[in-house]
């Protein structure tokens, strides 16, 4: 249960008891407390979906990036073999 469920039964619970039955006033207070909890825990629902694609996104990301690393490492090696080999070629043979 979240802090506003709570704080809106704490509210209710205290009209209950402190009258009896509640008032029209305080009816419409409980009404607008509910639509402002609906509201709230809609937003929360939409954050954590939010939420839950940002985190998908970044370890696709990461996955990406240690591709392109790996990627990046074998080309260097690539790079000196082939120009060990250039040089290897174009320099004089040593008799």
């Amino acid at each position: 249960m979240c802090f506003d469920q709570q704080r809106l039964f704490r509210l209710v619970e205290e009209i209950n008891t402190s009258r009896g039955l509640p008032s029209a006033d305080d009816n419409r207070m409980i009404e607008i407390l509910r639509g402002d909890l609906a509201e709230t825990e809609a937003r929360l629902a939409r954050a954590r979906a939010r939420e839950a694609e940002l985190s998908r996104r970044l370890e696709s990301m990461k996955r990406f990036l240690s591709v392109m690393q790996i990627l990046e490492a074998y080309l260097r090696t690539r790079l000196r073999e082939q120009q060990q080999a250039l040089i290897q070629i174009s320099s004089p043979e040593k008799l």
